[in-house]
């Protein structure tokens, strides 16, 4: 109520002008914190992708890279929507490749892929087997070439992948000839230069590139 001064009485209402202010401010904060967390949302997706989803324990793979490539290749009807590789590294199906460009022997090479989260590459497709060729093959790098892949032996001729797959012989791509007997070969490179897709070659664990593999981070 207004006294004879013109001044609001004690617990009179304020003026419409007033109220009308206070929800002007209102709307322009929660606008102002939408448009903040969008941002941050947006800053996570492409940057650093797989790592926005904190309800998931990061792979070995994640804990050992920063930066990531995404492509938006996940099948649908999953409720993700990328799949990412660490930069540098090929994606094929659901898996990442990282193809070496110096050589170290067999053993080092295992080291070297565990110690970035991976394994030494496992051959289970001849799709796949003709997409690692390729890639090899295709590399503007002039020193990539003949790379070692997770088969070896630790007596001849018993093949065996790191990961414990089981090695079948019908499903593997070895050329007439191969694997070689009684030279003290019991690793195995993808050969460069023998005609795809059989171009597995057993040779004795010196130097040579390698191929790593993990599995790509879907989010």
């Amino acid at each position: 109520m207004m006294n004879g001064q013109g001044r609001v009485s004690p617990g009179s209402a304020a003026p419409t002008e007033e109220r009308g202010c206070s929800w002007l401010n209102i709307w322009v904060f929660l606008i102002c914190a939408l448009a903040i967390k969008a941002a941050i949302g947006t800053l996570c997706l492409w940057l650093v992708v797989p790592f926005c989803h904190s309800s998931d324990q990061p792979s070995a793979l994640q804990q050992q890279f920063s930066e990531w490539e995404c492509d938006s290749a996940v099948p649908q009807g999953t409720d993700r929507g990328w799949m990412c590789c660490p930069k540098g590294w090929r994606r094929f199906q659901g898996s990442c490749y990282f193809l070496s460009t110096d050589m170290m022997s067999w053993d080092e090479s295992a080291r070297n892929c565990t110690g970035m989260g991976s394994q030494l590459v496992v051959i289970t497709s001849k799709a796949e087997q003709e997409f690692l060729s390729e890639q090899i093959r295709q590399s503007k790098e002039p020193k990539r070439d003949n790379s070692y892949i997770g088969l070896f032996a630790e007596q001849e001729g018993q093949w065996q992948w790191v990961d414990k797959t089981p090695y079948n012989m019908t499903a593997a791509f070895w050329p007439k000839g191969e694997p070689s007997e009684g030279y003290d070969e019991n690793c195995v490179i993808i050969y460069r230069d023998t005609e795809l897709p059989n171009n597995w070659n057993s040779v004795r664990c010196l130097n040579y590139h390698r191929i790593c593999e993990a599995a790509a981070v879907t989010v």
